[in-house]
């Protein structure tokens, strides 16, 4: 498939490409890739553009090299925080980057690969689905140099004790204990990561793209609802769905015991 144009760079601090309808974002910025502002920028960019791109149906995102992200990228933050109003729009800019990998229409397969901490985490925890390398190194490692990390983000991935414990003595998890926890989907040898998250995605890319982006539309928007709420929220998208071209065209391939064919109207 073409690249789409929406979607060329030129990046400095990724490595974007398409493999069948599926996006593969690899943050860039050696040698851990920790998280720069022209990362945040240009991750945050590209996600929007996704959202809009209908050649792209799913995402991976990964880091190129050996880690995920490794955390917040201190020189970049030294050299943008210089005066006032500046630490305001750096966290600004740091929250939206996140939301940027929540809110992307686009299901986010993360594949992590070595570190993902702090900053590294809340990236991770922003993906809809995960995998990771058995040799994964996730935590939060702040309280070593007396600051915070992401704590909130971390809260949608561990229990309330393990949590606590990684926060408050940085200890760091590893893929089969990752995967043992729940939290993510498997636990592969590194030189399997990328197929195993292209696998998935590639079945996520394969469903409807209007009830793939409704469907995440309305998980985001009942994960903080009541029961009542958040059921009856998703009672109502359910009835949007199911007035779609899309939904008539999965009814009746069901029925003709085919592939649907999904054009996304």
């Amino acid at each position: 498939m073409t690249f789409p144009e929406a979607l060329t760079g030129p990046y400095t601090a990724l490595d974007v490409r398409l493999d069948q309808g599926v996006a593969v974002i690899l943050l860039a910025n050696p040698p851990v890739n920790a998280l720069s502002t022209e990362m945040m920028l240009e991750l945050s960019w590209v996600l929007d553009r996704i959202s809009e791109t209908p050649e792209v149906r799913a995402v991976v995102l990964s880091g190129q090299g050996r880690n995920f992200c490794a955390g917040a990228d201190l020189k970049s933050r030294a050299t943008t925080i210089k005066g006032p109003g500046d630490l305001p729009q750096h966290s600004r800019r740091t929250r939206e980057c996140f939301h940027a990998i929540r809110e992307c229409a686009k299901p986010v397969v993360g594949a992590i690969n070595g570190a993902a901490l702090g900053a590294g985490m809340a990236l991770m925890a922003s993906c809809d689905i995960l995998v990771a390398a058995r040799d994964a190194s996730v935590g939060l490692p702040e309280i070593n140099v007396g600051l915070l990390g992401g704590g909130r983000h971390g809260m949608r991935l561990f229990g309330h004790s393990r949590l606590r414990r990684m926060m408050l003595t940085g200890l760091r998890v590893d893929g089969d204990e990752l995967y043992r926890l729940g939290v993510v989907e498997a636990s592969v040898e590194p030189e399997r990561l990328m197929d195993a998250a292209l696998t998935l995605a590639h079945e996520l890319a394969s469903k409807s793209p209007l009830a793939s982006a409704l469907a995440k539309q309305t998980l985001n928007a009942i994960e903080d609802m009541s029961l009542r709420d958040g059921y009856r929220y998703e009672q109502d998208m359910t009835a949007a769905i199911a007035r779609t071209e899309d939904a008539q065209e999965a009814r009746q391939a069901f029925l003709d015991k085919r592939a649907p064919v999904f054009r996304g109207r």
